[in-house]
């Protein structure tokens, strides 16, 4: 009784439907963002792949349905042009399918869709359907300029030269030509990586773009890029914190017993150090980093996340005599809660990719940290980081003698004690952001308007139907009280 209760609880609600890009970065902002839109009154239904898919008894309040990605078989342990563009190709029919069914059934109940920029085949299907989309950013809005600026005139900044790599970027301060924000080969971007970023960055029909980042963290660039699109900006980070729901969003099972570690050793003394979900890095940084954490004395915690050693299965890399040295003094785990172990009090630093979730969480925080980034939008997060916000060391090179002198800088000198206050500073003005009078708050409010208010679609027309009977295959739509 209580299932069916719920069930038509939830499909008398106006459904949202959220289309995540399979990895750990981008999949928990957008099930954060389900959370948030939930707890707004809307019915939430998660469009995912069979990749990565995410686990359903860890968010009962969405209704999921998997799409066949064509993937498996296929080495998905980082993200390639191949595989991205196979995955936007392969889900076209899928989610066609699934959204007509629901068109048909539902009535005006489908609000609108909401997609991550990587999945930007979900426009081809809207444009079709005539329905409303609004696409999802998980980075910061730094980030989506500078590329923006590189893209609008790729021949004034590629290729370049060795001599200019610390050479500043035109008009993109405080970058510099190393920091430049696509993968880079030979000094330069390949086109089809080019060609991908447009693709990316490009909205489409997209009535509105969602931000995980705040208005008051990043207001004159959030301006600058919605004169580019022209359409409404709601800037309603930092979602891990404005999210009612603690679930767990990670693929990767947490080891929580580096907590009870955690709780033996001193306030602001602990070292945490991880590169993300998705960073391989080769066995002697590995070596490298092992000594130079040793040799700073400092107490650590480290996420080695199993195959992030190339060549090997996990710490087997690890240089003999390594653990003795470090007797209790150091942790090692596989993966960790990491929002718990940030807010733990123990923690006062943090080694980090410099990802964009991890810079939230670590600001949200009040911990600073050293920058060890690596692709994507890292070495434009990590430069902000540094040079901008001032809470964050650079590590100038993967050496022990630097890594050692770092933490040392970080953890106990007075500049490490000066970054401290201005990320205890940062972190005022977003939690003023979140309360009821605040830039994110008030935007949320007015996402939820936005899109309540959005125009019914047309009912489906003969041709939907045609879709429909000729080529709807059913889905694995769960629905869990």
């Amino acid at each position: 009784m209580e299932i069916q209760e719920r069930k038509m609880k939830v499909e008398k609600r106006q459904s949202v439907v959220l289309v995540p890009y399979p990895f750990q970065g981008h999949l928990t902002p957008m099930l954060q963002l389900g959370s948030i839109l939930h707890s707004q009154g809307f019915s939430v239904v998660v469009a995912h792949t069979e990749f990565n898919a995410p686990d359903y008894s860890n968010h009962p309040e969405f209704v999921f349905h998997s799409m066949n990605d064509g993937l498996q078989g296929r080495d998905m342990s980082m993200p390639s042009l191949e595989n991205m563009y196979d995955l936007n190709e392969n889900c076209k029919a899928p989610l066609k399918n699934y959204l007509v069914r629901m068109m048909v059934e539902d009535g005006d109940e489908l609000a609108c869709i909401v997609y991550d920029n990587v999945m930007f085949f979900v426009d081809d299907i809207v444009t079709q359907l005539r329905l409303p989309s609004i696409v999802l950013r998980t980075f910061s809005a730094t980030y989506l300029h500078s590329m923006l600026t590189i893209l609008q005139q790729p021949e004034k900044y590629l290729p370049f030269e060795d001599s200019q790599l610390l050479d500043p970027l035109p008009e993109l301060h405080p970058l510099r030509f190393k920091d430049v924000p696509f993968p880079v080969i030979d000094n330069t971007v390949p086109e089809p990586i080019l060609e991908f970023c447009r693709a990316m960055s490009d909205i489409g029909s997209s009535v509105a773009t969602i931000w995980n980042t705040m208005e008051d963290l990043e207001n004159s660039l959030l301006l600058r890029v919605q004169e580019h699109y022209k359409v409404p900006f709601f800037p309603i980070g930092p979602l891990h914190k404005m999210a009612p729901s603690t679930s767990s969003t990670s693929l990767l099972e947490e080891d929580d017993s580096c907590i009870e570690w955690l709780d033996r050793q001193a306030p602001n003394s602990v070292l945490y150090v991880s590169l993300g979900s998705l960073v391989k890095i080769d066995d002697k940084e590995l070596i490298e980093t092992a000594w130079g954490l040793a040799n700073s004395e400092q107490p650590f915690l480290w996420v080695v996340r199993p195959g992030s050693v190339s060549g090997f299965q996990w710490t087997e890399a690890l240089p003999e005599g390594f653990e003795k040295t470090i007797g209790e003094r150091g942790r090692i785990v596989k993966w960790a809660p990491q929002k718990q172990v940030l807010a733990h009090p123990a923690v006062g630093g943090f080694f980090t990719h410099c990802g964009w979730n991890s810079t939230l969480e670590s600001i949200c925080e009040e911990v600073p940290v050293i920058c060890r980034p690596i692709l994507a939008d890292q070495p434009v997060n990590a430069r902000y980081l540094s040079q901008i916000y001032k809470i964050g060391l650079v590590l100038e090179a993967t050496e022990r003698s630097v890594i050692e002198k770092t933490v040392r800088k970080l953890m106990l000198n007075e500049e490490g004690k000066e970054m401290k206050k201005r990320v205890v500073d940062m972190k005022q003005q977003i939690v003023a952001g979140m309360q009821i009078d605040g830039s994110s708050h008030k935007n949320l409010n007015d996402l939820v308007h936005f899109i309540s208010s959005l125009p019914s679609r047309a009912p489906p027309t003969p041709a939907v139907g045609a879709i429909l009977t000729s080529n709807y295959i059913p889905s694995k739509t769960i629905i869990e009280s």
